[in-house]
Order: C-alpha cells, then structure tokens, then sequence
C-alpha cells in the first residue's frame, strides 16, 4: 500500500487542490460572462467608460472572457488527469493561462483607477504562482 503520508503524496494533493480551486474559479467566472454577457457587459462599460480603456471594452470582454474559460477548462481536464494519470501537464498550463487573465484584470483594474478591485486580484494572483511551482515537473 503506497505511504500516503509522503512528501510525494503531499505534492499529488496539492497538485489536485489548486487546479480543482482554478477550475471552479474561472469556469464559474467565465462561464457568468457567457451566460450573463449582456449584463457583464454593461458593467465593464460603465466601469471603463472614464478610462483609456473605454472605446476597448468589447475585444477586451472577449479577451477575457476566452482566458477565463480556458483556463478553468484546462484546469478541470487537468484536475482529472492527476487523479487518473498523475500527470501535471495540462493542469500546468491551465494556470499559466489563469496567470495571464489575471495579468490582464489587474492591468484594467488599474488602468481605470480601481486600486481595490486591482488589490483584491494580489491573493489569486499569489495562489497562480504556487500552483505553477506546484504543478511543474521537478
């Protein structure tokens, strides 16, 4: 029987862990754009419509939009193949994908003057870059 209490067991779990948190958080997220886009959209345009960013707010949404759905799908796909396969690969990309589209929202965040908003990425922002380090093959 395979010693669950390792540090290599440890390792699988956390793998398992974030990418099942990553999946839940951008697909919920951006699954919410696609079946509230209307309603997503008109929050995005009032909250840039003050900023450089205003005339950009439809590629943008779809930009994000896109990220989010990717990253939380290859989270999930990932997320299953560790428990089947134990194999990080897909996992890894789903939350490099993920550190893009927060990369992105912090960068609007900013840009439009909205330093909570901005501030309140810094958490999942810090969660991306562990579940990288975690999720690359050592």
């Amino acid at each position: 029987m395979p010693n669950v209490h390792s540090p290599d067991a440890a390792s699988h779990i956390l793998q398992i862990l974030v990418s099942a948190f990553l999946a839940v958080l951008f697909l919920q997220s951006g699954i919410d754009k696609v079946v509230d886009r209307r309603g997503n959209r008109a929050y995005l345009d009032e909250h840039f419509a003050r900023s450089p960013l205003a005339g950009t707010v439809g590629p943008m949404f779809i930009v994000i939009t896109i990220l989010e759905v990717s990253a939380g799908a290859l989270s999930a796909v990932g997320c299953a193949l560790l428990l089947l396969t134990h194999d990080s690969v897909v996992a890894y990309l789903g939350a490099v994908v993920a550190g893009v589209n927060i990369i992105a929202l912090f960068f609007g965040q900013r840009v439009s003057k909205d330093y909570a908003g901005a501030a309140a990425l810094v958490p999942y922002f810090l969660l991306v870059l562990s579940a990288i380090y975690v999720l690359a093959e050592h």
